[in-house]
């Protein structure tokens, strides 16, 4: 696992987000398929990164897969009464991530992820 992959594993389990934002670069790219379009910028997507970690509970990686490519660190958490499975899909530039996209699923979580996430943005 790289550096910057593995500094981020460590800083989402120790909910330390400002540490986790702090590894993103400057231009990062964050994808979702919650959302119609990317985010680009660490200022973009520091917000989100704060806001699951209010929205996630029980909140924990439970794999993680490595290639010359990039990472994956697959988690399991809840959106209230909705049991999630995902995936952050990370690419690094040396000790900084470039290219940051979750994945979610069932639908009723991903569902329930974004209503409660467009809220929180929201307001």
């Amino acid at each position: 696992m790289s550096d910057a992959a593995g500094k981020f594993k460590a800083a989402v389990e120790a909910q330390d987000m400002a540490a986790a934002v702090a590894l993103l670069s400057e231009d990062v790219v964050f994808r979702s398929p919650i959302v119609h379009a990317d985010y680009v910028g660490r200022d973009a997507v520091a917000p989100i990164l704060h806001g699951v970690a209010t929205v996630f509970e029980d909140f924990r990686y439970v794999a993680e897969f490595s290639s010359g490519d990039g990472h994956v660190l697959m988690f399991a958490a809840k959106v209230g009464d909705r049991l999630l499975q995902g995936v952050d899909i990370i690419e690094a530039d040396g000790d900084e991530i470039t290219d940051l996209t979750v994945m979610v699923r069932p639908y009723s979580a991903a569902t329930a992820l974004r209503e409660r996430m467009a809220a929180l943005l929201a307001g």
